[in-house]
């Protein structure tokens, strides 16, 4: 491959190399130039990140920031209505994924108790009687069935509200209006309308959590006199988008993924056990969270690069994974692999919190639909599944599936 390629106009998101693999000019650029300028719409001059150790730098490098309160944080795609930034972005209370310390700290520690490995193991026999409750419903279907709708979406939903303490019955308000905020191509004012119902319903849901709590991690944190009511409804919206949106993506895109590679879908149904194993390579080679910006708040050089303070840097977390330095033949899956270090969770502070709850889940989600569907098939050309490469969490659409 030739060592020039030329410098992006905005963030290449076409997957032209396939549903599963990294856009062909990001896999050029990791291989020439891991820490590549990059011209944003708005004309701003960035940096997008694509080299393994690059990205865990910046992920753990507090010199990069997630406040977009500190400066402005340009986007490298367009949004439609969208006026150029010229200032930053206020801070929204409790939404701790776009803080650094010591805020960042205090509001996460609130939750580290509820997400800590010992209460994920004690909540894996209640996540896998929803995942068996929502196989039976699946298997009184008559297929074809879409996937994500009957059960890529109901599974981490349920465990979700039932963790946080959303009725489940208001999921669909919610759904629809997260995908919209979610989707790169929606008008900033839909965007922003679908933000503020969000912010409403739940504002009003943690009031009514502070007034009588139950038995559930929203009431938990609204027992605790130091968090304000707009701190709560700003962590319960990050705990609810991220709750569903990441595991749903990667429970339909892993099914995509293991039907369109039937040797390693064999391979699982001969061998349970490597279900976990699986899970990890899953999140390495598909990274459905992908995207992640950082603010330059000082000069850094990264890469043999020199990033200037006041840069908006892109880091591909899939570009990362499938890094040919850190991962031998990144490009394959295989479910033997045993996978270390992949940051498809993200690395360093800001590390998913909620990372062993989706493990459980998918591992139950996995193990239960290769045991009781082991026909499963997908009953459209894999080229006519819709994907999701107009969301910021990518997946599909829908996964028509069918079975004997």
């Amino acid at each position: 491959m030739s060592q020039t390629v030329s410098v992006p106009q905005g963030l290449p998101m076409e997957r032209d190399a396939g549903p599963f693999d990294p856009p062909t000019r990001i896999t050029a650029l990791r291989e020439t130039r891991p820490v590549s300028p990059m011209l944003f719409p708005d004309g701003h001059e960035g940096w997008l990140v694509t080299g393994y150790e690059a990205v865990r730098q910046v992920m753990a490098d507090t010199r990069f920031s997630s406040r977009q309160d500190l400066g402005i944080i340009h986007v490298p795609y367009e949004t439609p209505g969208m006026p150029a930034a010229t200032e930053p972005s206020p801070q929204i209370p409790g939404l701790f994924i776009s803080m650094d310390p010591p805020d960042h700290t205090r509001l996460r520690r609130k939750l580290t108790g509820a997400f800590t490995v010992k209460r994920m193991k004690q909540l894996e026999e209640g996540i896998t009687a929803i995942t068996e409750q929502q196989l039976d419903f699946l298997a009184s279907l008559t297929p074809p069935v879409d996937l994500v709708a009957s059960f890529a979406l109901p599974v981490p939903s349920l465990v979700i509200c039932e963790l946080l303490g959303v009725p489940y019955a208001d999921r669909e308000t919610f759904q629809s209006n997260s995908s919209k905020f979610m989707e790169r191509d929606v008008a900033l004012d839909e965007k922003m309308a679908a933000f503020g119902a969000m912010m409403g319903y739940l504002g009003q849901l943690c009031v009514s959590k502070r007034a009588e709590p139950g038995e559930d991690i929203l009431s938990d944190l609204a027992r605790d006199p130091d968090l304000s009511v707009e701190e709560l409804t700003g962590m319960a919206f990050l705990l609810l988008l991220a709750g569903h949106e990441t595991t749903a993506n990667m429970l339909a895109l892993g099914t995509f993924a293991l039907l369109e590679h039937p040797d390693q879908l064999a391979a699982l149904q001969s061998a349970p056990e490597l279900i976990p194993d699986a899970v990890e390579e899953l999140m390495r080679y598909l990274s459905v969270a992908d995207i992640f910006f950082r603010y330059a708040v000082e000069d850094v050089e990264l890469g043999g690069e020199l990033i200037p303070a006041g840069s908006t840097v892109v880091v591909s977390l899939l570009a990362a994974n499938r890094d040919p330095a850190k991962f031998d033949n990144p490009d394959t899956l295989d479910v033997h692999r045993q996978v270390r270090g992949q940051v498809a969770f993200g690395h360093g502070v800001h590390q998913c919190l909620g990372q062993q709850l989706a493990r459980i889940e998918m591992r139950a989600a996995f193990d239960g639909l290769l045991r009781r569907f082991p026909t499963l098939q997908l009953a459209t050309p894999a080229d006519e599944v819709p994907l999701r490469t107009n969301m910021n969490i990518y997946g599909v659409h829908s996964l028509p599936v069918t079975w004997v």
